[in-house]
């Protein structure tokens, strides 16, 4: 009898929304002011890539050993290079990223013998076309544009 009174009543949807309303004191919300108010972002997180220039001469550190194209699962690196008759090395001239493929696992970054290319912590890079996520040598090496909030 106890148990159809319940049922009838809805005991149990009464009890659940108790639990809900008894949370929806203030000082138990929190909420971030993400455009205003800047989020922390962890120490390890990896976000948005860069190429690392050396700031003696401001060229890329980028040798064009190709090993982060290779190290990529998601095959979104491509580099290209001519050989320097000069000087008998790679010169870096094409370097394309597409971060709308990547998964952000970092063995691009792991594979890189002179820490040319890393991941930072950058996490904006929300874009309105797909072709805005292909970033070209000059995007990675001098990173996004930065987003002005005004309130």
């Amino acid at each position: 009898m106890a148990n159809l009174l319940r049922k009838i009543f809805l005991a149990d949807l009464f009890q659940g929304l108790w639990v809900t309303f008894r949370n929806q004191n203030p000082k138990y919300i929190y909420t971030e002011q993400y455009p205003a108010e800047r989020p922390k972002v962890a120490e390890r997180y990896r976000g948005a890539p860069r190429l690392n220039i050396n700031p003696d001469n401001d060229e890329t550190l980028c040798i064009s050993c190709n090993l982060c194209a290779v190290a990529c699962p998601e095959n979104l690196i491509v580099v290209g290079w001519e050989r320097n008759e000069q000087t008998k090395r790679k010169d870096l001239t094409t370097f394309t990223y597409d971060t709308s493929r990547c998964m952000f696992c970092g063995l691009c970054e792991d594979a890189c013998p002179v820490d040319a290319l890393e991941l930072t912590q950058d996490f904006e890079m929300a874009s309105y076309t797909r072709d805005g996520q292909i970033w070209d040598r000059e995007m990675l090496e001098h990173g996004p544009a930065p987003k002005a909030y005004r309130s």
